[in-house]
């Protein structure tokens, strides 16, 4: 199709498209990619995108949902559908979702103003030298970074404690995340969640079975928000140095109580160092 053909079907060229709609080249083929908003007609030939001048509501919708930050899945469930009932309910869940998150970030002032300040003290943590055993868990690793870890996080105990219910397998002790890498605002990572079962386990899914290792731990317990865990790992790290052992693996998060029933300022997590101690 020419370019005068193009515009005698009232199509446009993506690069005036984009300017239209005010979303990005790049975001228009992404949106194409997932079926969110393909293209009313592609060259054969140079592979260009064209669209419809109609297509620009659909657009406006997409960029307005993507600037709240709901998920493409849920967009186009949403633009999929005529029922204004299940349009509602997932705006509706969306919204939670939202205040959900916004309810974290003010904690998360405030517990940063409480760092800035020093009203509570930087590590309030107590740290004790602990011997664990080996045990067996059913665990699922998981390649995150730090703006899906905790979609990540949940999604993954989900699908484990699916997996293990299926095999007819029973959880032994409190579920725990292994942290093999650091992850930051600049740096994805893998993390593997466990939970540990009584005898081995295996599964069809991406679970697995699997000993985890035991060892000498210094370890500390967090009281409060996942989110506010970093001093725990501050006063972990400057404890083995200043007392001159060695972190001899990755540390582990193990949540000892449940964050569906137990407000966000009550949970207690323990967090655990691997180490090679001094006389050894």
């Amino acid at each position: 199709m020419a370019g005068e053909e193009v515009g005698a079907v009232n199509l446009v060229p993506i690069g005036r498209f984009s300017k239209m709609t005010r979303l990005s080249v790049k975001a228009l083929r992404m949106y194409d990619e997932s079926g969110l908003l393909p293209p009313a007609y592609v060259d054969p030939s140079s592979g260009y995108r064209y669209y419809e001048l109609a297509q620009a509501n659909r657009a406006e919708a997409v960029r307005i949902l993507r600037s709240v930050d709901m998920p493409l899945d849920e967009i186009l469930a949403i633009l999929a559908t005529d029922d204004p009932e299940l349009v509602h309910k997932a705006l509706l869940v969306h919204r939670e979702r939202l205040a959900g998150r916004l309810a974290a970030q003010e904690r998360m002032l405030t517990y940063l103003e409480s760092l800035i300040q020093r009203k509570e003290g930087i590590m309030p943590y107590e740290v004790e030298i602990s011997e664990e055993t080996p045990q067996q868990v059913a665990a699922v690793k998981i390649h995150t970074n730090l703006s899906r870890i905790a979609n990540d996080i949940g999604a993954g105990f989900g699908s484990l404690m699916q997996a293990i219910s299926g095999e007819g397998v029973s959880p032994s002790g409190a579920p725990l995340i292994v942290y093999h890498n650091v992850i930051d605002q600049e740096t994805e990572g893998d993390i593997e969640i466990c939970i540990p079962v009584d005898g081995e386990f295996c599964s069809d899914s991406d679970a697995y079975g699997r000993e985890l290792e035991g060892g000498t731990m210094a370890t500390t317990v967090h009281r409060g928000p996942y989110e506010e865990i970093a001093p725990a790992y501050h006063t972990l790290t400057g404890w083995i140095s200043e007392h001159g052992h060695e972190i001899a693996g990755p540390p582990r998060e193990t949540y000892l109580n449940d964050p569906q029933v137990i407000p966000p300022e009550d949970l207690l997590t323990r967090v655990d160092f691997p180490i090679h101690t001094e006389a050894g």
